[in-house]
């Protein structure tokens, strides 16, 4: 089979190859996914996992992509609850190759059912972004109805998921990014817009919530900006500037089935719409993903057609 592989983390996506690898084989509990669209993030080149196994073993070359839709193909053993040829979306699992791949083996249990009604390359830009904008929101910013919410990088794969979500449960949404992002953040939902090179941070005011996916300069004055009670959450970095009464957190996103099939839901009845920004061959992964390309939304590969 095709896959992209990287051997170098020094090269990051500049060492990118499309190789020939040998089939994969599946574990108990997997199942071999046949990948129609794929998604990549560029901060997985520094996770560790991406050069080692769990075991602190060297597994270069390594897969990419965490980010999958596509077709059962195959069973492993004692698997359940998915069938050969269904449609599925997910995460690959961080340890093992990943999705940019003709084929992959995950673990069952991070695999969602894919209506018949939604593109692969839709539900390719959820799983990661989905999961992981629910769960900073929700299960870790505690956001509820009638709260204002401060979203960086409003109108990235992450952001742009997290502004719709936040705008349905009927919080007020404060987006940022650069100058030409702003009509786009208003289009998803957002209340304000900030743009970072040319307006002050902190004249947003306090805010319940703060959901940061840049990091830096931007992380650490964003501290301030919580209320009494509220939490700053990102993904980005730990953060070094706690708010003065309140919580600060930095989290990676965990796998969830039934909240995959939740966003699946919301996607099918128009409720939330992911922000695909191009779409592109496998074959182009390195040129899709190089350093100063910026697309806003989630770049999607697509691996196979349906």
């Amino acid at each position: 089979m095709r896959a992209i592989t990287v051997s170098d983390h020094d090269a990051g996506v500049a060492g990118f190859s499309l190789t020939e690898l040998p089939y994969p084989q599946a574990a108990d509990n997997d199942v071999i996914v046949r990948v129609h669209a794929a998604g990549f993030t560029r901060g997985e080149l520094d996770w560790p996992h991406t050069w080692i196994d769990h075991a602190g073993r060297d597994r270069t070359p390594s897969v990419p992509g965490h980010e999958l839709s596509g077709v059962v193909a195959e069973l492993g053993y004692g698997t359940t609850g998915l069938s050969v040829g269904q449609r599925v979306f997910g995460l690959a699992d961080w340890a093992r190759n990943g999705s940019l791949a003709e084929y992959t083996a995950v673990d069952a249990r991070n695999l969602a059912p894919l209506p018949v009604d939604i593109d692969h390359t839709v539900a390719a830009a959820l799983p990661i972004s989905g999961l992981t904008a629910w769960q900073a929101l929700f299960d870790h910013g505690r956001l509820a109805a009638g709260q204002t919410v401060l979203i960086h990088g409003v109108v990235g794969g992450v952001g742009s998921i997290a502004a719709q979500l936040a705008r349905e449960v009927g919080a007020r949404v404060i987006g940022t990014g650069r100058a030409a992002d702003r009509a786009q953040a208003l289009e998803l939902g957002a209340h304000a817009f900030v743009d970072l090179d040319a307006e002050k941070l902190e004249d947003v005011g306090e805010v319940d919530v703060v959901f940061d996916v840049i990091g830096g300069d931007v992380l650490a004055r964003s501290a301030d900006l919580v209320r009494a009670g509220g939490t700053l959450v990102t993904i980005a970095e730990p953060p070094k500037n706690r708010p003065y009464d309140g919580r600060a957190l930095f989290f990676l996103v965990e796998p969830d089935r039934a909240r995959l099939a939740d966003l699946a839901a919301r996607v099918r009845d128009g409720r939330l719409k992911p922000v695909v920004g191009a779409v592109l061959p496998l074959a182009e992964a390195a040129a899709a993903f190089a350093p100063g390309k910026r697309i806003p939304g989630k770049t999607i590969l697509r691996v196979a057609e349906d």
